[in-house]
């Protein structure tokens, strides 16, 4: 919903407003909200954007009553952004009211602290709340506030995992990154957190991955579409570019990192997997997803590679 605030704060086109970005196959959203003159609006660091939670809430609960759209299932992230001024216990409470006095109110909501399958959500919205206090207003506390990290390091290069319920889950959130420069090493970070680990056992796995990022060196729109003309050797190619090259890599049987290896300096694919294998799974958060448009279809065709029958709770 960061629409306002260029080159800062804006993230997303003000031509995909959430209805467009819901249509396009976008079904993890990232929300971040700030308690003004007592109701939740979104905001995005410092900036305001304009628009109330009630219009974020109706305009999902059109899409999951939708009759082409009511099996849909949608992931959204809450995330308090004005933790400096407004008590924690206080915000938590408003998402709590505004929740239940919303379109659709609780029962569009999968508010239990644990990984679901698909089949168990249809039409409904499940929470990762990066937010929430000791849980005090919300039924069940702490295991009523939908997916529940216990921590979340600022900006760790590396990654970090964390376990919910018996499921491992692999978060990449490395946004502070030095410079434009950061691009490509930014990109091989973000996507092998995608691609299943070196070890993938029995263990259930949820990756998490964030390929925005943003520093005095590096704003949100340059990250994601780059500048210049790189084709021809003048200026550099954005995250989303290079999304979409390793996504088509990937889905056509090349790959430039295999799980657990690094990717080939020179950038040459190596032909190392059928694609009817290709498992990639997870959330991945993009700035200005539209740009290129190629992407969205390519993180959508994954959904049907190297599925297993069963495994998402529906045959």
């Amino acid at each position: 919903m960061a629409f306002y605030g260029w080159p800062v704060s804006q993230c997303q086109s003000l031509s995909t407003p959430l209805a467009v970005q819901l249509q396009s196959g976008i079904r993890v959203l990232d929300i971040r909200l700030a308690v003004v003159d007592g109701r939740l609006i979104a905001y995005h660091g410092i900036y305001p954007q304009r628009t109330p939670f009630q219009d974020i809430l109706s305009t999902i609960h059109d899409f999951l009553t939708g009759p082409k759209t009511c099996h849909e299932a949608v992931v959204m992230s809450i995330k308090q952004e004005d933790f400096a001024t407004t008590p924690l216990p206080y915000f938590s409470q408003c998402v709590h009211d505004e929740i239940v006095e919303g379109p659709g109110g609780r029962e569009m909501w999968f508010l239990e602290n644990r990984i679901p399958q698909l089949g168990e959500v249809r039409g409904k919205v499940v929470m990762l709340s990066r937010f929430g206090g000791d849980g005090t207003g919300w039924e069940d506390g702490l295991e009523g506030l939908g997916i529940h990290p216990t921590a979340w390091p600022d900006s760790a290069k590396d990654g970090f995992t964390w376990t919910l319920k018996g499921t491992l889950v692999r978060t990449h959130d490395w946004y502070n990154i030095p410079s434009f420069l950061s691009i490509p090493e930014k990109m091989k970070l973000a996507t092998d957190v995608l691609l299943p680990p070196p070890d993938d056992a029995s263990t259930p796995v949820l990756n998490i991955s964030f390929f925005s990022a943003a520093s005095f060196l590096a704003f949100p729109p340059v990250v994601a579409r780059g500048f210049g003309w790189p084709k021809v050797g003048l200026g550099i190619e954005g995250v989303n570019g290079r999304l979409g090259k390793w996504l088509l890599d990937q889905l056509s049987g090349y790959s430039q990192n295999r799980p657990g290896e690094a990717a080939n300096a020179d950038g040459d694919g190596e032909k190392v997997n059928d694609s009817a294998d290709v498992r990639i799974r997870g959330w991945a958060f993009m700035d200005f997803f539209s740009e290129p448009g190629d992407v969205v279809p390519l993180l959508v065709e994954c959904n049907f590679r190297g599925r297993k029958s069963g495994e998402e709770g529906w045959e």
